[in-house]
């Protein structure tokens, strides 16, 4: 009667996830592009469900939720189906999504292009481990260990570059250190410059317009025997288009430096007006302390990479040591890193869902077009899953130790230690 409880308590969590990640996909990802393939957003939504679901069976180990045996059962179902569809469904939608938007490409030769095109990818994919220390020897060929090796390394660097980037750009957005001081007179000016400029270019082209106009009438109408004359006027009347064309070639790109600059000065304006509420001035707290996270973490990273270095313990039972060993604090060390844990492990799958959701977000709308919007939220499901996969690899290493077990079983004798090192390389090259 345990399983069934358990599995019905995983299917209900999963249906909701499903429907999270479907309303998600039909707001956001469907808010300026149709996805006609109703099987597209099933793939999405899906693999959104099965990602966040890894992060619910970690808060359950945490907090005691479920039978052990249970935690461990719906752990390599779970882990089997993302591989399925990291390594098997998604590569092969993409695929058959590419060729049909190939006009030479004929209905027939569908299928087994599709195929080929699969099969070169898992070759890609198997051969993406030779050059990483993953495994140890005595992994065979088919083992889970061997695809959760290869999703980790594309998965961790995605994150470490997500992580680098932020870490820099977070402060930078939002802080109001960094918001340039424009005054509504200068966007005023900039705007009247640009609507000046405008009309300088409608001004030339109705002269370009009436030249040319002029020109033909000339050439049409009169007498032979003013025929020199009417050539020189022509070529007069050439010159003077073709140098009208010029100077409206020279405003439009001036134009456009206006536009920018009109633009950029509303936004600050916008920012500086921001910067003043009371969300303004939390995200400019938050912009302080993240500007310290990341010094501390570059400098970290790179004590790391030089000294070959891993920590050994969580965060939690770290800091819990130094408050009973150095401040001689009595407190139970048990009872609050398990509600620490939990709350540092929940904080890091919110922002962790959240941050990764907004990233594919902006990613859609920057580069997605009507033909190319279902490859496209193909791709981000594969990063998706791949992300949330190597989530669970790095965040074992912010769980004590007796945390840590089910993840060490159910993802096989990895090399841990490998994926921290190679976030902190791909994270400091990034921030830099």
């Amino acid at each position: 009667m345990g399983y069934l409880e358990d599995s019905l308590i995983i299917l209900v969590s999963q249906i909701i996830f499903f429907s999270g990640g479907w309303v998600f996909f039909v707001k956001k990802l469907f808010k300026n592009y149709e996805i006609h393939h109703r099987l597209v957003q099933l793939i999405f939504a899906f693999t959104f469900s099965l990602s966040c679901t890894m992060f619910e069976l970690i808060i359950f180990e945490i907090i005691g939720i479920l039978d052990s045996s249970s935690r461990y059962l719906h752990w390599i179902v779970g882990l089997y189906l993302i591989l399925f569809m990291l390594i098997v469904a998604i590569p092969f939608y993409i695929g058959y999504y590419i060729l049909i938007n190939i006009r030479f490409v004929t209905p027939n030769m569908i299928r087994p292009l599709t195929t080929g095109i699969w099969l070169l990818f898992i070759y890609l994919f198997w051969k993406l481990g030779d050059p990483f220390p993953l495994l140890s020897p005595k992994q065979g060929i088919l083992s889970i260990e061997q695809a959760i090796s290869r999703v980790g390394v594309i998965g961790v660097t995605v994150m470490a570059l997500l992580s680098g980037f932020g870490a820099v750009n977070y402060p930078y957005s939002s802080m109001a250190y960094f918001i340039r001081q424009v005054s509504n007179a200068d966007a005023l000016a900039l705007e009247k410059r640009l609507l000046q400029t405008m009309d300088m270019i409608l001004a030339k082209k109705k002269r370009i317009a009436l030249s040319k106009r002029g020109s033909k009438a000339g050439f049409s109408i009169g007498s032979p025997a003013g025929l020199w004359g009417m050539l020189r006027s022509k070529n007069t009347e050439s010159d003077n288009i073709w140098q009208l064309k010029q100077e409206v070639s020279a405003l439009e790109e001036l134009s456009r430096h206006l536009f920018l600059e009109a633009h950029d000065a509303r936004d600050q304006l916008a920012r500086l007006e921001w910067a003043k509420t009371w969300q303004g001035k939390y995200f400019n707290c938050l912009g302080y302390f993240f500007s310290l996270y990341c010094v501390w973490k570059i400098f970290i990273s790179t004590v790391n990479i030089v000294f070959d270095r891993v920590g050994k313990k969580d965060p939690v039972t770290k800091g819990m040591e130094i408050l009973v060993h150095w401040l001689g604090m009595n407190i139970d060390v048990t009872f609050w890193s398990q509600h620490i844990s939990f709350f540092l492990v929940g904080c890091i799958v919110i922002t962790s869902i959240r941050g990764l959701l907004l990233t594919l977000t902006k990613f859609f709308y920057a580069i997605s077009s009507s033909k190319s919007s279902n490859i496209i939220v193909l791709i981000l499901a594969q990063i998706m899953g791949m992300h949330f996969v190597s989530s669970v690899l790095l965040m074992r290493m912010n769980m004590p130790p007796e945390y840590r077990m089910i993840i060490t079983q159910v993802l096989g004798d990895l090399q841990f230690n490998f994926y921290h090192r190679w976030f902190d390389v791909i994270f400091l090259s990034q921030s830099l």
